[in-house]
C-alpha cells in the first residue's frame, strides 16, 4: 500500500512538473549577465536573448551585473536565486572553469549549483605580437622564445581567459616568456602597439581593427578550428603546438533544482536560436562560432573545461582574494 501510495505521489509530482512547463513562462526571465555592458559577452547574451524573447512568448530581459570577481559575485548570487526557470545567467569558461579555482572564496561549485541549459558558441583568442618582433608564425615565435631567453615580453590581466591561455601555451610549446601584469586589457593593448610588450593573446574583437590596421601581427588563432573573421590566420594547433586548442565557450544555466522540464523547454529554445541564420550571422559578427547543445552535453564540457584550467590555475599558485 505503501509503495502505490508514493508512486501515485511521484506520478502527481511528474504532473505537476510538466503542467507547469506548458504554462512556463508566465512572466518575463531575467538573463544575468555578470559584467558590465557593453562587452562581448553582453553582447552574445542580449543576441539570444531577443531571439528567445520571440519563441519564448514573454521577454528575456538582460539584468548586467557587474559586481566584481571577475564575475563570481554575481555568477554566485544567480547560482542561490529561486529555481523556478525565472533567473538563468550567461556562464562562460572564466567562470565555471577559472574562477572557482582562482578565488578560494568564490561561493559556487560549477558542477554542482547549476543545472546547465546548453551552450551558445565558442570563440577564439588571437596570439598576437608587435610588428618589431622578428617572427611572422607561431612556429618562429617559439623557435625565438627559446633561441633568446626572456626576451619575449609577454603582457597580461591576471587570472583573465587570455593569462591561462598564454600560459597553457608557453607550457604545451616549451618555452618561457617575461611575464608583464596589467590591471586591465586596454592599457595593455596600448603598450603592445606602442612596443613596450611584444605579444599578447587577446580577444579577436579586440586586436582585429589593430591587425587590419597594421599594428599588431596576428600569429594564431588558439581555437582547433580556424575562425571565419580571420580565415587566413592558421590556428596554434597546425603551426606550432598539434592538437592545442584553448576557446572561450558561452552558455546558458539556471540554478540547480530548476525543474527539468523547464530546463529541456529553454534547452529546445536556444538550439533553435544557436541554429537560426540569423544567429549564426550575429555570432560570427563577435567572433564567435554557434554550438547547438543538450544540458548534458553542456555539463559535460564544463566538466572537461574545470578540469583543464583548474590545473593551470594550480600550477601558477595562483588566487585571488
Amino acid at each position: 500500500m505503501t509503495r502505490v501510495i508514493v508512486s501515485l505521489l511521484l506520478c502527481l509530482a511528474s504532473f505537476s512538473s510538466s503542467a507547469f512547463a506548458d504554462d512556463y513562462p508566465t512572466k518575463p526571465i531575467i538573463l544575468v549577465v555578470p559584467f558590465p555592458a557593453g562587452g562581448g559577452n553582453d553582447a552574445l547574451a542580449r543576441a539570444v536573448g531577443e531571439r528567445m524573447s520571440r519563441t519564448l512568448g514573454q521577454q528575456v530581459v538582460v539584468e548586467n551585473r557587474a559586481a566584481g570577481g571577475g564575475g563570481t559575485v554575481a555568477t554566485r548570487a544567480a547560482a542561490k536565486a529561486a529555481p523556478d526557470g525565472y533567473t538563468i545567467i550567461l556562464t562562460y569558461t572564466g567562470t565555471l572553469a577559472i574562477n572557482p579555482t582562482l578565488y578560494p572564496n568564490a561561493g559556487y561549485d560549477p558542477r554542482k549549483d547549476f543545472a546547465p541549459i546548453g551552450l551558445i558558441g565558442a570563440q577564439p583568442s588571437v596570439l598576437t605580437v608587435h610588428p618589431s618582433l622578428p617572427v611572422r608564425s607561431t612556429a618562429e615565435l617559439v623557435a625565438y622564445a627559446k633561441a633568446n631567453p626572456g626576451k619575449i615580453n609577454c603582457g597580461f590581466v591576471a587570472g583573465t581567459i587570455g593569462h591561462m591561455t598564454t600560459e597553457l601555451f608557453a607550457k604545451s610549446a616549451g618555452f618561457e616568456v617575461t611575464r608583464v601584469p596589467y590591471k586591465g586589457n586596454g592599457v595593455a593593448i596600448g603598450d603592445l602597439i606602442g612596443g613596450h610588450i611584444n605579444m599578447m593573446v587577446l580577444s579577436i574583437q579586440a586586436v582585429g581593427s589593430n591587425v587590419l590596421a597594421g599594428k599588431l601581427r596576428a600569429l594564431a588563432v588558439t581555437t582547433a578550428e580556424r575562425s571565419k573573421l580571420m580565415p587566413d590566420v592558421p590556428t596554434v594547433s597546425e603551426s606550432a603546438v598539434p592538437g592545442f586548442s584553448a576557446a572561450i565557450r558561452y552558455g546558458l544555466s539556471a540554478p540547480a533544482g530548476t525543474p527539468r522540464p523547464i530546463i529541456e523547454k529553454l534547452s529546445r529554445e536556444l538550439r533553435a536560436a544557436v541554429t537560426s541564420d540569423e544567429m549564426r550571422e550575429r555570432l560570427a559578427r563577435e567572433g564567435a562560432e554557434p554550438i547547438a547543445s543538450t544540458p548534458e552535453e553542456y555539463a559535460a564540457e564544463i566538466d572537461a573545461e574545470e578540469t583543464k584550467w583548474s590545473a593551470i590555475v594550480k600550477s601558477l599558485n595562483l588566487k585571488f582574494e
